[in-house]
């Protein structure tokens, strides 16, 4: 392997003989000559040879059908529909960048890139022969006696395609003879031929210096350097034949003049290409535009005669300017004002005639600002930001090249939190109100809530959140039972009197744990007598915890008491044991809540306004820059003060001294008094340029002005705005447009031809006869100034001539002025107007000249008897507000920020003005200013409406938690684009939806303390065994302190109520006594055989371990009976609860539930596993429809017409959301243009070809340019007019400024065979199949027919002539065969385009229908003729008659039976008669018969099925008639 890089390398592969079957074997057992090479040279590649090779492409060869490449598998279609498929090939090779070189091998540039494709699909296009269109009708006979040719032509509509047929013979002749010639007929014809090159006449050798002088001063002689010249032409005498013979020949009085003057051809000379001009831009920029910079180059020499035209005299090319010293280019960016304020709209469901005041309402709205451009400045980096406030001048917006950014966007007032506060607390212990201080011995008992959230504002707006009850021997400190220790007997004795050591802890007034040293004053909770029964004791229970108090304080008439009770679990044995206590022992109560029903608090006041505080010093600021660019910063500190008075619970303000002093809120706080902010415009912008008052429309102002905006607003006190914001002046001096003109100087005298020329002319005078005269044009500037040739040429019109015929007069020809002006109609329709000529010079005296029939000195118009009408013309257009507030203010309303524009406005339509012929003329001219007025109401949008909300319902469920509804109705739909309504139901309702509770707890059982034992086995000794209990149980009425009065039992759930008896083993003295049984365990949810239900008994005296069964007891689960599943029953979520003034944005909604046991019966939830009760919900904030103003007038759509319409547009800046009102469908608006003609310059048609003074050959045709008026809607030319009122524009026809008047022509002389003119381009036609492009372009066509005059000369016609050239734009045509009806044994077939037009060729010759049909033997019996089946039949009304081998044998008359109808006078005669089927029938008018023809034979000489079921018929009545006949016998 080579190394280096380059040819050289080799390259080595294995090489191995193998067996057929693929396994490895000696290589002795192959052919050694057949052996493959396993090394080969090689060129090895480096990244460097990228660049000098690449794949060189050649090109696609010729499309070749498949069915050619293939083996003969595939058939080629009879029918070509759509195309064939091919294969295109092409070379691909690896070259050498720099010379083509082939490369050493293919492989270096596959190295870098692969291999392009060598072969490529393609399509060969079905064949498309030549279409021509039908021939024209035949013309007029050559001569007019003799034999002559009569010609038809036609034309080439599209051209052979494709390999498809050549174009048929687009001539046809006949010969024709009109009648005999009278005499010998006319075998020669004068022709002359086309005048020869300009040239030069001999020098005189006597030229003046003076004349030479004279010349070279003359009025742009430099440029126009003209010279005059002669030019001659042929004159022949030809035979019909075609050939040329004697002149004499041909006997005329004259002949053609043979010479005349011209000029002398001279081609466009230009100087040298200008250094080119500085760049337009003079400034850098860094990826912007470019400038330009031109050339330029003048002319020396003007184009003369058939002299070449003159180059492009300017080029322009980019260019960026170059150098250290370009200056950066100005830099222009977009600004805003400040943000307006968020304007949030509410929801159509909170629409409340209470809720009036929505200064309150917050969530999401929108708000906008101005945007406008400036010229950013280098030294302040930061004023290309939006956020900037600099004041900096605006100027056009086109110069900010970047988006605007948008003036509108969506904001969020955040929504007040209104202050939520927890429960009370307990009373506190009465404690001093200063601890510091303890002489005042005055106490009070506190009790407090907090805040849970954080609201708006801070908490000066939450409620008070203590409150004190005055109270006596107040301490700040005492003692806490936390507990009592076991029972422990005295003397250490097993049973007996004891004590229990209580546990306590040092507190101060709010609970909290402190030393134990400051509770030194206070007195220590002494330890507690109790007793631990013996065995002959009797046994008493713990006593119960205390009832909640029975009242809140104390007063006159309420004390607050609590109770506990316990009760006796085993009787004494009597001898020697402690007996049980009466049943009045075995309850205690004591009072709580003593303290008075007097409660006081401090009540505050709101904070107010924060004034400057004068014992700070001020450092607030009205300069300019302390507000811009941000929020309300605040500049110095302030105070505001508050009112807080002592309040009475229910009863009102008291005197200070009854509330605590050390709780009292502060009256006084600092505030941050907000910065001034003044009020920032920007400085006016530049006065707007005067318009031109060359402007075309002619409707331009001539006001001028600027305007500042504002980008901040004051607050806070600072400067107030400016009341003037725009401004107005009158244009000083009006701009005058910059435009070019020609001006032509004076005629030169008129040359004649040299004499050396005409003098064998018969006739000639050498000083008189034609001639041509030339003149100088110069160019000018409109207010008259020189200026260069070059800006004419580029700005102005096209150049007037330079040259015109002219005429020297003879001695005796008539010489005349010109024709004056008419004269002005002094009154129109009985008025005339004149115009005038003299004679001049010697014609004043010669008689010839005085004959006004032939020189006519005047001449009298009638005036024109003008009369106009005016009328309404197009549609009305779009309903406009008036701008400029003229009825604004009254009957229409723009809500900023708001779409909702609506009331009176104006539309208007175009009127147009006609004169008395019906042609289009100024509007003026009916007194009319171009269009009518009419007021139009634009119907303001109406919003949703819904009634106020309905009461709310009743809670969904009675007892446990449901839903309550209140409803909204619809009371009218939207419409006019109104704010939509919410989601209603299908009654037209909206709801809200909030959760509910009905208290299941509201009437509780209570049940008393048990009673005293009573057993029923008494055994007076012992006091035990089978015994009972008793108490009592009431349904009472639960409040907030607790059970109060009793009530009717029905009211409380009985299945909830407790037991009132009961029957027990009371224990025996010495008996393991227990107390009660506690709550049973809980079961599993899923039940198994080994649950059960578990309950305890805790020991009360002398049990031993061996008795542990007496405490704990088992029953097996049993669901819903013993063992319970419990599930929530769960409310629908409510509506999203937003805060009271919010209408949109983040809110709460949520759900109540109740914890349902699983035999269907509520309970506590506590049964219940915890459940998300709320959640956070989103209400879709209302956004408005925002859109931009209207955009100014467009210009008219049309420069002239009736069609033309003013346009002007508005953008969406905010789509709405929500129950925003929608955009309105109107984004644009329209209004007529006043109606103007639209006049334009017409060509008339061709002349003949005239040939002056011969019969045939070269000559000139002519046509005349005249001014036509129409109304611009493309239909139809348009009506004459006088050139006149196409005096301002420039001369063009449709859109060619080359106006050409007269161009030669070649007449033909009898017996020439010749080509017609070229015909028009036809339509661009595509290749379509069924509609479809088949990707091959355009194109259109015209052709030249041959035209003959003579039999004899038929084989020297010329070939006729068609060309095609590509379009853009083409039409799909389609091609279908046409039949008419038969006739006799043939019809019609042609081929018809898809656009009606009958041709010939495009439609397949396979598919053509036959034209011809044709009977053996042949169908010559009067009324016969072939079918298409290829029989003969009958016309209608005959029928056929057969021969017996099937043939036609006649055709005869059917008879036809007529059935009268109803009102028939001859109603009862019916006749049958054979009439004529073809004779019109002889009926009275009003009688209408059915006629029947019995046609026994087909067409096809058949019978018809119908005489077969006739003779079926016949033969069963004729055998039903003979079985009858048998059966009677």
């Amino acid at each position: 392997m080579g190394s280096e890089c380059g040819p050289g390398g080799s390259q080595s592969r294995a090489v191995w003989c193998a067996h057929s079957e693929g396994w490895t074997t000696l290589h002795t057992n192959c052919d050694q000559a057949e052996r493959p090479e396993n090394q080969q040279s090689c060129f090895h590649v480096c990244d460097w040879h990228k660049d000098l090779y690449d794949w060189q492409l050649g090109a696609w060869n010729q499309c070749v059908p498949v069915s050619m490449r293939s083996t003969g598998a595939l058939q080629r279609p009879a029918v070509c529909t759509r195309g064939e498929e091919g294969i295109q090939t092409r070379e691909v090779g690896c070259v050498q960048k720099a010379d083509g070189v082939p490369a050493e091998d293919a492989a270096i540039c596959e190295y870098f890139e692969p291999k392009p494709r060598l072969e490529q699909a393609c399509l060969i296009p079905c064949p498309r022969d030549c279409v021509v269109s039908q021939f024209t009708p035949w013309t007029s006979c050559s001569k007019t006696c003799g034999m002559g040719l009569q010609n038809r032509v036609r034309f080439v509509l599209a051209p052979p395609l494709f390999g498809g047929s050549a174009c048929p013979n687009l001539t046809e002749f006949q010969t024709c003879q009109p009648g005999p010639c009278v005499g010998p007929e006319s075998l020669y014809s004068l022709r002359v031929g086309s005048w020869g090159p300009c040239s030069v006449p001999l020098p005189r050798t006597l030229i003046k210096n003076k004349r030479n002088r004279n010349r070279q001063n003359r009025q742009g002689g430099k440029f126009w350097d003209l010279q005059v010249g002669y030019q001659t032409r042929e004159v022949t005498c030809v035979h019909r034949s075609g050939n040329t013979d004697a002149l004499s020949l041909c006997s005329r009085e004259s002949l053609p003049v043979t010479y005349q003057a011209c000029v002398l051809a001279k081609d466009c000379e230009v100087s040298d290409w200008t250094d080119w001009s500085p760049c337009s831009k003079d400034c850098y920029e860094l990826n912007g535009p470019t400038g330009e910079r031109t050339r330029t180059r003048r002319v020396h020499q003007f184009p003369v005669g058939e002299g070449e035209e003159c180059p492009e005299l300017e080029e322009k090319e980019p260019c960026t300017p170059q150098g250290e010293g370009v200056p950066p280019c100005i830099v222009y960016n977009w600004k805003t004002t400040e943000w307006t304020e968020c304007r949030v709209d509410m929801l159509l469901s909170q629409q409340d005639r209470r809720r009036g005041n929505l200064t309150g309402l917050c969530g999401g709205g929108v708000q906008n600002h101005e945007v406008y451009c400036v010229q950013a400045t280098s030294a302040d980096p930061a004023s290309s930001s939006l956020n900037s406030k600099e004041a900096s001048r605006p100027v056009d917006g086109d110069l900010c090249l970047s988006p605007p950014p948008n003036t509108t966007q969506l904001c969020h007032i955040p929504c007040p939190v209104e202050c939520d506060v927890s429960s009370w607390g307990a009373w506190g212990p009465c404690t001093f109100e200063n601890c510091l201080d303890t002489a005042a011995k005055k106490g009070f008992k506190l009790r407090k809530r907090r805040i849970v959230n954080e609201p708006t504002g801070g908490t000066g707006s939450c409620p008070h959140l203590v409150e004190a009850i005055p109270c006596d021997e107040p301490s700040c400190y005492d003692w806490l039972l936390v507990k009592l220790d076991e029972c422990i007997p005295d003397n250490e004795r097993e049973c007996g009197p004891g004590t229990q050591i209580p546990q306590v802890q040092c507190v101060n007034s709010d609970g909290e744990y402190v030393d134990r040293q400051l509770c030194r004053d206070a007195i220590l909770p002494m330890p507690v007598i109790c007793e631990v029964p013996c065995p002959k004791d009797c046994v008493l229970s713990p006593w119960t915890t205390w009832s909640l108090c029975s009242h809140t304080c104390s007063g006159k008439n309420t004390e607050g008491r609590q109770m506990r009770a316990r009760s006796v679990l085993a009787y004494s044995a009597g001898e020697g044991g402690v007996q049980c206590p009466n049943s009045s022992a075995l309850q205690e109560v004591r009072s709580c809540n003593d303290h008075p029903c007097t409660v006081y608090h401090w009540q505050t006041g709101p904070w107010g306004q924060c004034i400057e505080d004068t014992s700070v010093p001020s450092a607030n600021s009205t300069g300019a820059r302390a507000g811009v660019g941000g929020g309300d910063s605040s500049c110095s500190v302030g105070m505001q003060t508050r009112k807080v008075i002592c309040v009475r619970v229910n009863v009102g303000q008291v005197p200070p001294k009854k509330c605590p002093e050390s709780i009292r809120p502060e009256t006084v706080r600092p505030c941050l008094l907000p910065c001034k902010r003044d009020c920032f415009v920007t400085p006016y912008s530049d006065w707007s340029a005067c318009p031109a008052i060359c402007k075309a429309g002619g409707n331009t102002k001539r006001k001028q002005n600027r305007k500042r905006i504002i980008i901040q607003l004051p607050a806070n006190g600072g400067q107030d705005c400016p009341e003037v914001l725009a401004q107005e002046r009158d244009c000083e001096v009006p701009s005058v447009c910059l435009g070019y003109r020609w001006k032509t100087h004076k005629w030169r005298r008129c040359q004649l031809v040299p004499w050396s020329v005409r003098q064998d002319s018969p006739g000639a005078v050498e000083t008189c006869g034609p001639g041509l005269q030339a003149r100088a044009v110069s160019c000018r500037k409109q207010d008259g100034g020189q200026a260069d040739m070059g800006a004419c040429l580029k700005f102005a019109s096209s150049m007037p001539s330079l040259t015109q015929p002219c005429q020297l007069p003879c001695q005796d020809d008539c010489q005349l002025t010109t024709w004056s002006k008419f004269s002005s109609c002094t009154q129109d329709c009985v008025g005339v107007k004149t115009r005038k000529r003299m004679l001049v010079g010697k014609s004043k005296k010669q008689d010839q000249c005085k004959n006004n029939q032939v020189y006519p000195l005047s001449e009298i118009q009638y005036c024109p008897c003008n009369k106009y009408n005016a009328q309404p013309v197009g549609n009305w257009s779009d309903c406009i507000l008036p701008e400029g507030g003229r009825v604004e203010g009254q009957l229409g309303m723009k809500v900023q920020g708001d779409i909702k524009e609506c009331g009176q406005g104006y539309r208007y339509q175009a009127m147009v003005c006609y004169d008395q012929d019906n042609r289009l003329v100024e509007t003026s001219r009916c007194n009319s200013h171009g269009y009518i007025e009419e007021a139009c109401i634009i119907p303001c949008p109406s919003d949703c409406k819904l009634s106020e909300w309905s009461n709310w319902s009743r809670c969904s469920k009675s007892c446990g938690s449901g839903v309550k509804v209140r409803s909204k109705w619809l009371r009218e739909k939207p419409y006019n684009g109104g704010r939509p309504c919410p989601k209603l139901d299908h009654v037209n309702q909206v709801y809200e939806v909030v959760p509910c509770l009905s208290d299941c707890g509201q009437y509780v059982w209570v049940a008393e303390p048990w009673s005293v034992w009573k057993v029923s086995n008494v055994d007076l000794k012992e006091n035990c065994g089978e015994g009972g209990q008793t108490r009592k149980v009431r349904c009472m009425q639960n409040t907030i302190d607790g059970p109060s009065d009793p009530v009717e039992d029905y009211l409380c759930d009985p299945e909830d109520m407790p037991l009132g008896a009961r029957d027990r083993q009371l224990p025996c003295p010495e008996d393991c006594v227990l107390s009660d049984w506690g709550a049973w365990s809980r079961c599993s949810l899923v039940r198994t055989d080994a649950d059960y239900l578990v309950v305890f008994a805790p020991i009360v005296s002398h049990c031993n371990i061996s008795d542990i069964l007496c405490f704990l007891e088992k029953e097996p689960c049993s669901l819903n009976s013993n063992c319970y599943h419990y599930s929530y029953n769960i409310t629908d979520w409510s509506t999203c609860q937003l805060s009271e003034r919010a209408v949109c944005g983040s809110g709460m909604k949520t759900r109540m539930l109740d914890c349902v046991r699983s035999d269907g019966k509520s309970v506590d939830l506590k049964f219940c596993e915890e459940w998300q009760m709320n959640a956070s919900c989103v209400v879709e904030c209302p956004i408005n429809c925002q859109l931009s103003d209207w955009s100014p007038w467009s210009e008219c759509t049309q420069i002239c017409g009736l069609v033309g319409k003013l346009w002007r547009r508005r953008t969406v800046l905010q789509l709405p959301q929500g129950d925003g009102r929608p955009c309105p469908p109107q984004r644009e608006q329209w209004k007529p243009c006043p109606v103007r003609p639209c006049y334009h310059w017409r060509y008339s048609s061709w002349s003949e070809c005239k040939s002056e003074g011969a019969r045939c050959g070269e000559g000139l045709r002519f046509r005349n340019m005249s001014c036509f008026v129409s109304d611009g809607s493309g239909q139809g030319e348009g009506s004459l007019v006088d050139d006149e009122l196409c005096g301002n524009l420039e001369p063009s026809v449709d859109g060619d400024k080359q106006i050409t008047l007269e161009e030669p022509c070649t007449s033909p002389c009898p017996g020439d065979c010749y080509l017609t003119d070229w015909t028009v381009w036809s339509p661009c036609q595509l290749s379509c199949v069924s509609g479809d492009d088949l990707g091959f372009g355009s194109v259109q066509v015209r052709s030249r027919a041959v035209l003959a005059q003579e039999p004899e000369n038929l084989l020297q016609c010329p070939e006729q002539e068609w060309e095609a050239r590509p379009c853009t734009e083409g039409q799909c045509y389609e091609y279908k065969w046409m039949t008419g009806a038969w006739r006799s044994s043939s019809r019609l077939v042609w081929c018809q385009r898809s656009d009606g037009l009958n041709v010939t060729g495009g439609c397949p010759l396979t598919a053509q229908p036959l034209a011809d049909r044709s009977c053996d033997p042949a169908c010559n019996k009067p009324r016969s003729f072939c079918t298409e089946a290829g029989v003969c039949g009958c016309d209608e009304g005959y029928t056929e008659v057969m021969t017996s081998d099937g043939l036609l044998d006649q055709c005869t008359v059917i008879p036809v039976l007529e059935i009268p109808t109803a009102g028939d006078n001859r109603a009862d005669v019916k006749t049958i008669r054979a009439v004529s089927p073809t004779q019109p029938s002889n009926s009275l008018p009003g009688r209408a018969g059915r006629t029947w023809f019995l046609q026994p034979f087909g067409p096809d000489g058949k019978l018809k099925t119908w005489v077969y079921g006739v003779a079926a018929g016949a033969f069963v009545l004729l055998v039903f008639i003979v079985s009858m006949t048998f059966l009677a016998w």
